[in-house]
């Protein structure tokens, strides 16, 4: 026991401060605005989003340390029992999960719920983590890349199938990344990307051409449950593509939500004074979570907006500059994943509260309502601290 608290000691006095702050400023930033995202009234003392992300915020630094002490080398060596377990969650979230705004997509445990499939994520970094380093100078042959390919579609396909479509895409810039980190051949990279680009005009089509081809909403539905979509995302696919389209119903959110980034201006109407927020136009329901920048953008305008990008940037150069200087491809391709995930959600987020992306549910990292995020995102930078760490003993 003493040992391991040795290790937890040693860890916390050599860590990359940079990637510690940078987290914790944005965890703090994420529970001040949940705080006021989730505000209803003076009277109401109990605020349980709020109450909750405290406890996911203290649960999650825990684990940040607890990966950093542990070896990053040990932890990709049981990379497969975190990857069937996490597979494992996924089956039993489709079995037995809690069904939400027609998804199944959480598991009930205790008095919170947990989201298997953003454990799912750091999982399939270390499972690829380990493949690609074995793979070593392979990585051209089809054998190589069908394997690579297949542990990431199986989480994929369980994810859709709740469905999730904002998290599958996620896994797409991970193992991209991976597979740049590792030295990929560019003719494999190529040939992912023409078919990424096949796969979406693919999605667009199911989406658009039934509605064209005036077939009746049971034919266009059946079509939809075929390609492993649901008719809420071919919604937001269509409001996304023709914004007038209905902005009293699957198009509400997203027209409040630009107004509020577009009303913060230079800096911001203050701290709990968003019209849209406070006034609920942009609903209890989504604003501490899927919104929670256009919350930040209205209360703290652009130069607040741009402080909680710089924070991303810097937290993410960070863990590209440890995987410059890892010690190992390992660790040079963990660090690179853990990245690309986090890049994946800063990016895509931010984009659908402004309007360039479609509305995908998917939470901006360490500042969004939703413990599992936190919990994923929390254990990915304790990797990347680990990685720091032991190339700090070469």
């Amino acid at each position: 026991m003493m040992r391991w608290f040795d290790r937890l000691a040693w860890a916390a006095r050599n860590m990359k401060w940079t990637l510690t702050l940078c987290a914790c400023c944005l965890l703090a930033i994420g529970l001040a605005f949940v705080y006021g995202a989730s505000f209803v009234s003076e009277e109401t003392q109990v605020r349980p989003f709020f109450q909750k992300q405290i406890v996911w915020a203290v649960i999650g630094l825990l684990i940040y340390i607890t990966a950093a002490a542990f070896d990053y080398r040990t932890l990709c060596r049981l990379s497969w029992a975190f990857y069937l377990f996490a597979l494992a969650l996924l089956v039993i979230v489709l079995a037995m999960g809690v069904e939400r705004y027609g998804a199944r997509r959480w598991l009930a445990v205790g008095g919170f719920s947990i989201q298997p499939s953003e454990f799912a994520k750091p999982a399939l970094v270390l499972a690829l983590s380990a493949m690609l380093n074995r793979a070593g100078e392979d990585l051209g042959a089809a054998g190589v890349l069908c394997r690579v390919l297949g542990v990431a579609v199986l989480p994929m396909l369980l994810i859709l199938k709740e469905p999730d479509l904002g998290t599958v895409i996620i896994f797409v810039p991970i193992v991209a990344a991976m597979l740049f980190a590792a030295g990929a051949p560019r003719r494999t990279l190529l040939s992912l990307t023409a078919i990424g680009l096949i796969a979406a005009s693919v999605v667009l089509a199911i989406v658009i051409v039934p509605e064209k081809a005036g077939m009746s909403e049971d034919d266009q539905a059946r079509i939809l449950k075929l390609a492993g979509m649901s008719p809420y995302q071919k919604k937001r696919i269509m409001t996304f593509l023709d914004p007038g389209r209905d902005p009293l119903g699957s198009g509400w959110n997203k027209l409040q939500s630009e107004i509020a980034v577009g009303s913060g201006g230079i800096f911001g109407k203050g701290f709990m004074k968003g019209d849209q927020n406070t006034l609920g136009f942009l609903p209890r329901s989504v604003a501490p979570t899927d919104f929670i920048f256009s919350v930040i953008a209205e209360e703290t305008g652009f130069a607040g907006s741009a402080a909680v990008l710089m924070l991303f940037a810097v937290l993410l150069m960070s863990g590209l500059n440890v995987a410059a200087s890892a010690a190992d491809k390992q660790g040079r391709l963990l660090c690179t994943g853990v990245a690309a995930m986090i890049f994946g959600h800063v990016f895509i987020n931010i984009a659908m509260t402004i309007g360039l992306a479609p509305i995908t549910g998917l939470p901006l990292p360490l500042v969004s309502y939703g413990g599992s995020s936190v919990l994923s995102t929390m254990a990915g930078l304790g990797l990347i601290q680990s990685v720091y760490l032991r190339s700090r003993r070469r």
